[in-house]
Parts: structure tokens; sequence; C-alpha cells
């Protein structure tokens, strides 16, 4: 491929605490240089000059929570679907989640998932595998031969561990390996027929609530399982201010602990539900807006580490039911930096520490070869019109399902192009490549 030079662009890159106005030259599918000094090295030779107009160019997003259908459920969502909308997301890696039939708990689907992803995804995509076997939550994993094999981490997607003692077994594994567990946190027991959040809106809806505490009480264990094994700790997605006050005293008595929280629950309430709106039934439940905004403040200190677009096919069977009914889940792929971007048109994060959450945090995490615009990476980056506006109309998701919290959400900022190792793997033809 020949050189490419994207010139007179906004370079944000967390990494090197970079956000200034230059070029970025791509060779061989690396960075070559990035930065507002990069006009000083000239021109490569036979060098693609695109001129940028001052949009932006962000490292590829990074996203740690992704459920993909195949193999077992290909009419949701497969591999070569699922990267084609990250891919016109801006997202140039994910993590994909075990749920999936079979589950992914020994070294033959490890190697399945990478081995189809390497024929036809066009992002990188790394496997988590299963904490336990079949994700019943009692025997654990083969952590070793699932770490060796490419597993990048270790979690029940969907499900949480009861037994302290398997956590305490697992965390115990983990920790040896070097290799960090992901864990969704959601008492069963407190949760148990509960489809939204427990409040007055619940009780006007006439709806099963699902109180604050049911997150928090099984993560509060797992903070003090983590304390006692060491193992890098991440829980994966947050979604009450008391779980985000949790996380912040652990940080204070220990290392490697992180967590996340979903653009759902960064962007959305309760109240959203409105007339039973099955596409906003989600797990955990969007929270009242007081726990939307502690979660905002706790992503701008430092507290929730990275943002998750938690992409969850469902089909019309599971969605089309009466709310209580309906399965919980929201795609989220082409959204996520859509929706992300309010945060920083409505001045609650800045830009730099937006695509921090978004990309280099969740790599750094994960131990990923991404999140990165230095010289030497791996060319994998977006580029974005921070101020295009424009509407989601679900036919235009690449998306096999379309069960989407956003449906005629207006946005501001969308994604131009996306590269990975120097290739474009998605343009909007408005940058002529």
């Amino acid at each position: 491929m020949k050189p490419i030079v994207l010139e007179n662009a906004r370079i944000v890159d967390p990494s090197r605490n970079l956000d200034e106005m230059g070029s970025v030259i791509i060779a061989s599918g690396k960075i070559v240089a990035a930065s507002a000094s990069t006009h000083n090295q000239g021109v490569p030779d036979m060098a693609n000059v695109i001129d940028l107009e001052g949009k932006a160019i962000f490292p590829g997003l990074v996203d740690a929570r992704v459920f993909v259908g195949e193999p077992g459920a290909e009419h949701r969502e497969t591999i070569a679907s699922a990267s084609y909308a990250a891919a016109a997301g801006g997202i140039t890696s994910f993590i994909m989640m075990p749920d999936t039939h079979p589950v992914i708990d020994n070294v033959a689907l490890v190697e399945f998932i990478l081995r189809t992803a390497k024929e036809v995804a066009l992002i990188n995509i790394y496997p988590a595998a299963s904490l336990t076997r079949g994700m019943a939550g009692q025997e654990i994993s083969e952590f070793g031969l699932l770490t060796e094999g490419g597993a990048v981490a270790f979690t029940e997607g969907k499900k949480t561990i009861a037994n302290p003692n398997v956590m305490y077994r697992a965390m115990t594994y983990a920790r040896d390996f070097g290799i960090p567990i992901m864990h969704e946190t959601q008492d069963a027991s407190l949760t148990s027929n509960g489809v939204m959040n427990a409040g007055l809106m619940a009780i006007w809806l006439g709806l099963a609530g699902i109180p604050r505490e049911a997150e928090v009480i099984p993560l509060e264990r797992d903070l003090r399982l983590a304390g006692l094994t060491g193992v890098r700790y991440h829980a994966s997605q947050l979604s009450t201010a008391m779980s985000a006050e949790a996380i912040y005293y652990a940080k204070e008595r220990m290392l490697g602990i992180s967590a996340g929280v979903s653009i759902n629950h960064l962007s959305l309430n309760e109240n959203d539900i409105g007339e039973y709106r099955t596409f906003f039934r989600l797990s955990p439940p969007l929270r009242a807006e007081e726990d939307r905004t502690a979660m905002i403040k706790a992503l701008r200190d430092g507290v929730i580490d990275i943002i998750v677009s938690s992409h969850d096919p469902q089909d019309v069977d599971t969605k089309h039911l009466p709310f209580a009914d309906a399965q919980p889940g929201s795609i989220g792929l082409e959204t996520l930096l859509a929706a992300a971007l309010r945060l920083y048109h409505d001045g609650s994060i800045p830009l730099k520490r937006l695509v921090e959450t978004l990309s280099t945090r969740p790599a750094q995490l994960f131990g990923l070869d991404a999140g990165t615009l230095k010289p030497g990476a791996r060319a994998d980056l977006v580029i974005v019109d921070l101020n295009e506006p424009w509407i989601l109309e679900l036919d235009m998701l690449h998306s096999r399902s379309k069960n989407s919290t956003f449906e005629k959400a207006r946005f501001q900022g969308r994604v131009i192009a996306t590269m990975v190792a120097g290739k474009t793997v998605y343009s909007s033809g408005l940058v002529d490549f």
C-alpha cells in the first residue's frame, strides 16, 4: 500500500497526553508519525495526502464487552457482521464474551473464534473464556490452556457466580496466570423476577423492580476476595452510585481494580422506558437520573475506567413481547462513539479523557496491541467529524439485529473512516482514500 498522510487533523492520543492539530503518517500498516511536528519529516514518496480539514483522529476504539451469536445463534449476529458493525462505529478491536452455544470454555472454541475472526473479520477480535465449565458456576475452567490458546480474560458474561468459594478459587488461578477476571455483579436472589430499576417508576408501570443493592452486594464481596487474592479484577458494567463508591474505596486500598460502564447507563435513565419500550429492557436495568450522573462523574474522575457498548443482539421474537417477558439487551457497536460524544459536547467529560476510556485504557487493562497513535504502533485509528449532526434510523445499522436503544436518537459527531493496520475497513464516503 502507498504511504498515507492525513494532514490538518485534530490528533487526540491519550497514550501520549496529546490533543493538537497536526498530521498522521502511515506506512506499511504502522504509524510513522502523529503530531503537530510531523511536517518536519516531509511527505514520503508516492504518498496519498488527504486534507482532513480539521476532523479528528483517535486511536481505534477498543470495546471490552461484546456478545456475538456465533457459534449457535448466527441469526442474531455473526463474527463477520459484528466486525462490520464495529468498523462502522470506529471500533478496531473488541473482546468477545463467551456466552455462545456451546460456551467458550475450551481451547478448541477459543481457536475457532480466533481462526474465524482472522478469515472473515474486518477488525481485531479477542476471545474471553468462561470462568467455569459451561458457565454452570461450579467447576473452574482450564485457565492455563485457555490463556495459552489466546483468551485475554475470564468471565461468566451475563452471569454472576453465586458461590464465593468458587470465585475465590477462580481469582487464585487467574492471579497465578496473570490474566484478569471480568465479572458482572447481579445477585440472583435480589433480582428475582425484577425487570427494571426499583422505585416509583416501576410502581407506576406495575413492573417488578430490581434494587441497586442487587449489584453492589456481590460487587463488594468480589472486591474483598480480590484484596485477599491479589487478582486483577474488572467489574464488567456498573450502573449505580453505590457501586462507584465501592470501586473508589477499593482503589484506595489495593491495586489491580478496574470497572466499566455501558454507554446506555451514561446516556439513558429509567424514564426512557416510557410506555413499556422493550428495547430499553437491559441488565443491569436503566437506573435513576442521579445514578446516571454519578456514573458520569465517576468516569470523569477516573473511578470508572472504561466505557463499553455491551452489544447484545436480540431478535424480533425475544424483543417484541410484553416488557416483563422480553429478553434484556441492546446492540451498541455502531452508536458507542456517537453517544459518548454527547458527554463531550455537553461539557461533562473532556475529549481526551473520553477517548482514553474508549480506547487507550481498555487496551491497557487487557494487554491488547491497541489504543495508541505512537510511532511504530499498528495503524488502528478512527477519523471523526466531531460536529456532524445525524439521526439514527434502524435500517442504517449493519448489525443483523436492530434492537437499539438509540432508535431516532439525534447525535452530533460521526465516524468518517476506520482503519485497521493502515487499511480502510469502513468509509462513509466523505473522505477519498
